[in-house]
């Protein structure tokens, strides 16, 4: 019975999702990303798959003429995607904090530097500059990203695209608890359908042009607001936060 409600809970968010793209005449794919938002780690990974799709949708971007947004650095699989968008003549923009600049925790930034006062700043920034957002297999700091950034899609602060690159079945243990929360409820449907995934970059990438936001209107819709910093020096420093939106 369990396995049986389980299939047929899937089987009603895949049939939201196929009405919500049927039924919306502009999506993000019409006119097509300029900036993608790329989280993931300054490691590699224990197996050499890893590194060979970060450069796979390094590619990828730079086929579909996207720039790269992602979190400075050159190790890892950071620098593999950075490494591969630069040199294949694609825009690389990284955004990083200023007490990380230099430091062998993340090497050296490739392409455009934006330095910022800290992280909460950096993911603002980051989301702020791309128009959809990738996650590759990562470690705690990926994964804070990403839940960050689906959870200001659940409150309505952004209907960007946001997509798993779910690598050699990297993620799948993650999106089973997304199931087993909409199941025990505590995800909606509309929440459960904020995230997007597939194994490789191309179909990754295919589908996220496609997607249409399927918004919990119950939810509060709250927005990015740029305002002067308080306590600070006499130069003119802002910070993003987030207000209700009537």
């Amino acid at each position: 019975m369990e396995a049986a409600a389980a299939q047929f809970d899937m089987k009603k968010l895949q049939g939201c999702a196929a009405a919500a793209a049927a039924t919306t005449t502009t999506t993000v794919g019409d006119s097509g990303f300029k900036r993608i938002c790329v989280f993931c780690g300054s490691s590699s990974g224990n197996k050499t798959v890893y590194l060979e799709v970060a450069k796979e949708l390094g590619t990828e971007l730079v086929q579909r003429k996207v720039g790269l947004v992602y979190g400075g650095g050159s190790i890892g699989l950071m620098g593999k995607i950075a490494g591969t968008v630069h040199n294949d003549g694609g825009k690389v923009t990284g955004v990083i904090p200023r007490a990380l600049m230099g430091h062998e925790l993340c090497g050296q930034t490739i392409g455009e530097l934006i330095p910022v006062d800290d992280m909460h700043q950096r993911k603002a920034e980051m989301a702020r500059l791309a128009d959809a957002f990738i996650a590759l297999p990562g470690g705690y700091g990926t994964l804070e990203e990403l839940m960050e950034i689906i959870t200001w899609s659940q409150l309505r602060i952004h209907a960007k695209p946001v997509g798993l690159l779910n690598v050699n079945g990297y993620y799948d243990p993650l999106l089973t608890l997304f199931d087993k929360a909409v199941e025990e409820g505590f995800l909606s449907d509309a929440a459960r359908l904020i995230l997007v995934s597939a194994p490789t970059p191309k179909e990754l990438i295919d589908k996220m042009e496609k997607f249409a936001p399927v918004q919990d209107k119950n939810m509060p819709k709250l927005a990015w607001e740029t305002v002067e910093a308080p306590n600070r020096s006499r130069q003119p420093t802002t910070y993003y936060c987030q207000h209700f939106v009537n």
